[in-house]
């Protein structure tokens, strides 16, 4: 059965995240570009969180979680090779400080080097039932970013000279997961042969994984993980759901689990994501094969 490959320090697993970085990014989710929010001196709510920081925290909120599930008692194990590529003004590797620069890196150099810590206040248990604030301090990998316009196709075919390395070096594990968030349509053409290119590149195990995030650009419901009856809302979302790959049935699994009903042959697609959402294809799409 393909996507049943094990996960170990032997054989690590891929994951090559794709943020879109483009100006529309700057806008607040849950708006279309240039509609903004309400101000603090008006009578409407307050304005939400921009695009840019909505993803930028969600990632590096992934990749601390990742560092704890990978943890042993000697410390963070390579489980995972991870990298994240930005596109908007350019097309770049986009974790920063002391990472930046670098492609493909062990989740043990990502661990122990954040760019910077950020200080949160978080709700947590009081010991008593209830729960209080406090201010504790989170590691950030990558920045918020956006400026210019959406090359999708050159993000993907950067990924996909990423996925031919990976899987020349590791024919037998597990296929390398790509995940593309995006809140647009692609300036630099149709993704959609780029994605394909990249889904031919396998192991003994399966080909590679593309899932696709649309960012909320309005305020409706989002469509998450549609199947093949399922209706979509226009052409691009259309676009973006043959681009994305069926989830393996250990992700159907743990989506189930976690309360969402996946059906067979859903893909990995996720259509006017809002805050939630974002968070839950992030989890659901990183749950490869049962770590050893």
């Amino acid at each position: 059965m393909p996507y049943t490959a094990e996960i170990s320090r032997a054989h690590p697993g891929c994951l090559i995240f794709l943020i879109d970085q483009s100006s529309s990014m700057d806008d607040p989710i849950g708006t279309a570009p240039g509609e903004g929010g309400g101000s603090a001196a008006s009578d409407t709510p307050a304005t939400p969180p921009r695009k840019a920081d909505v993803v930028a925290d969600a990632l590096n909120r992934l990749l601390f979680e990742l560092s704890v599930r990978c943890a042993k008692e000697e410390g963070v194990r390579d489980y995972f090779h991870i990298a994240v590529i930005g596109y908007g003004h350019t097309v770049l590797p986009a974790l920063s400080g002391g990472l930046a620069g670098r492609e493909l890196v062990p989740l043990s150099e990502i661990v122990e080097h954040p760019a910077r810590f950020d200080a949160r206040t978080r709700k947590v248990p009081d010991g008593a039932g209830g729960l209080v604030e406090r201010t504790v301090e989170v590691p950030v990998w990558v920045e918020p970013v956006a400026s210019g316009g959406t090359p999708m196709c050159q993000a993907v075919g950067a990924a996909s000279k990423l996925v031919q390395g990976w899987v020349d070096a590791h024919p037998e594990g597990f296929p390398p997961i790509v995940l593309n968030l995006t809140d647009g349509e692609s300036t630099d053409g149709n993704p959609a042969e780029a994605a394909t290119r990249l889904r031919y590149h396998v192991t003994a195990d399966g080909e590679a994984l593309m899932f696709n995030l649309h960012i909320s650009t309005n305020r409706a419901t989002p469509v998450a993980f549609p199947g093949p009856g399922d209706e979509l809302p226009d052409k691009y979302a259309q676009l973006l759901y043959a681009m994305s790959s069926e989830l393996p049935p250990g992700m159907r699994a743990y989506a189930t689990e976690q309360g969402t009903d996946v059906a067979d042959g859903a893909h990995g697609f996720v259509f006017n994501a809002d805050l939630s959402a974002v968070v839950q294809f992030l989890d659901i799409g990183t749950r490869a094969a049962d770590i050893r």
